[in-house]
């Protein structure tokens, strides 16, 4: 079994890469994706999207973190490739799923699922320019209308010498919309001999079950779903569906929000931590108490205080006024 927390971009930066990687349970992190054009990104754009990469390459409970890259210029992702890793990558992943309508526009990340060629070039690139022992990974969507092209894309992210693949069980044209099609990734299983990571819908371990009986594959990547849940992948290697108490959320939440304080304006802090509440929710009832309160504030001294209260007790909270 390997679990990964998967990149989320504008969700999973690396602030809450390094809260969720400390729960314990991951094997390894992919970043946010590297946006390459045409020529080779320079040390400060992995650095700032990867921060890891100046502490080793790892979060800073000891997760390995891998640089995802994005784009489809064969010499620029080589060369960027090359130099993710001697900067600190522990392997590289390219992106062949993000669902943008602008990346898309740009000839980059699940429009490319139109292309088996232009996918087994870039792999095969990327391959080449990289060490044999250096681990090179794709993650690609079903499609991107359909899944006409779903085996052909997967042979030949194996064919140009990809080590792994992680498919997010839906089409481009699905977006994130439920549910998620867990019967098509065991028809990429029966499809390739590389290791085959499912990722789409895993947020309880009920559901990794489920998964795994389905697609053939104990692998995982989780997204949202460990954001939901924080301790999820550890709940998952242990096959212990407990509930994280409350108690152990509120102190993770007052240091996402001191953390955001250090490098954000005060308005862009509210909006983060609301973001995250907004997904705890789902897991959590007293998540839901906090919501209601802050989901209209726009005061960052006012959401500091609310989140200190809610550190010992959401019982005493007040909801706006609907």
């Amino acid at each position: 079994m390997r679990i990964v927390l998967a990149p989320m971009e504008g969700l999973a930066d690396v602030h809450l890469r390094r809260l969720l990687t400390a729960q314990g349970g991951f094997d390894w992190v992919v970043s946010e994706f590297v946006r390459v054009v045409d020529h080779p990104c320079p040390d400060r754009v992995f650095q700032s999207i990867c921060p890891e990469l100046l502490h080793g390459g790892r979060t800073e409970s000891g997760t390995p973190v891998r640089v995802q890259l994005l784009g489809n210029h064969l010499e620029a992702m080589a060369a960027s490739a090359q130099r993710a890793v001697a900067l600190g990558s522990h392997g590289i992943d390219i992106n062949f799923g993000c669902p943008s309508k602008t990346v898309n526009r740009s000839m980059g990340g699940a429009v490319l699922l139109k292309e088996p060629d232009t996918l087994y070039r870039i792999v095969s690139a990327v391959r080449a320019a990289l060490p044999q022992s250096v681990v090179v990974s794709a993650k690609m969507r079903l499609g991107f209308d359909d899944t006409a092209l779903m085996l052909d894309n997967a042979a030949a992210i194996e064919a140009a010498g990809a080590n792994e693949l992680t498919v997010h069980a839906r089409t481009r044209l699905q977006g994130y919309a439920p549910p998620a099609h867990w019967h098509e990734l065991g028809r990429i299983r029966d499809h390739i001999k590389i290791p085959l990571i499912a990722n789409g819908d895993i947020c309880s371990v009920e559901d990794y079950h489920r998964c795994v009986a389905v697609a053939g594959t104990v692998d995982v990547m989780l997204g949202r779903g460990a954001v939901k849940l924080p301790t999820l992948a550890r709940q998952i290697r242990a096959n212990e569906a407990l509930a994280m108490p409350w108690s152990t959320i509120t102190p993770l939440l007052n240091n996402f929000w001191q953390e955001m304080c250090a490098v954000l304006p005060p308005r862009d802090c509210v909006g983060r931590v609301k973001q995250w509440v907004n997904y705890l929710r789902y897991s959590h009832p007293e998540a839901e108490i906090l919501w209601r309160c802050i989901r209209e504030e726009k005061s960052a001294p006012a959401m500091q205080a609310l989140l200190l209260h809610c550190q010992h007790t959401t019982a005493s909270l007040k909801p706006l006024a609907p």
